[in-house]
Parts: C-alpha cells; sequence; structure tokens
C-alpha cells in the first residue's frame, strides 16, 4: 500500500437484537450514533425456527435471545431511519 492511499480500519459490529422490532431499532440507532459503523443482528429462537410471535410454540422465546421478527412490517421497523447504503449489515442466525 503507497503513502497516499488510506486503510479502511476493521468494522465493528456488536451483535444485537432484544424484544421486538422498536426495541433493537432505538439500541441500533444509538450505537450507530456513538460510532458503530456496522450492525449484526441476532434473531431471536422463534424468527430463526421460522414461527411468528404469536405461534404456540414461541411462547416464552419471544425476544429473548435476539429480536422478534414475523413479517415485513418488523423489518422495516428494525431499519427504520437507518442508511442500510453506508451501513455494513450482517444477520447471523445459528
Amino acid at each position: 500500500m503507497s503513502k497516499s492511499e488510506t486503510r479502511t480500519p476493521w468494522i465493528i459490529r456488536t451483535y444485537a437484537g432484544f424484544g421486538d422490532a422498536e426495541q433493537s431499532n432505538r439500541r441500533y440507532r444509538d450505537n450507530l450514533a456513538q460510532g458503530q459503523r456496522g450492525l449484526s443482528v441476532a434473531f431471536d429462537l422463534p424468527t430463526q425456527n421460522g414461527y411468528d410471535a404469536d405461534h404456540p410454540m414461541a411462547q416464552g422465546e419471544i425476544g429473548g435471545t435476539g429480536v422478534s421478527i414475523s413479517h415485513l412490517g418488523d423489518m422495516e421497523t428494525l431499519f427504520r431511519e437507518i442508511d442500510l447504503g453506508t451501513i455494513n449489515t450482517s444477520m447471523t442466525i445459528n
């Protein structure tokens, strides 16, 4: 790398998500306002297993280990006021 080139620092993403999409959105926007440059979305177990929040198999697990997402509206809420064109984002499902 020449002296005229600048290095881009590593992107540090916090693996985060909890409760509903609104709660996680507030957390993400707060982290980004403090200088975080990427998001690593953690989904709750029902979401990872394809269950909506109102499914009987989801009871007791909603939003506990990550954010609960049941439909497109939840995803729109999750990323509301976040410019996805400038933020590095990953979605992790274990």
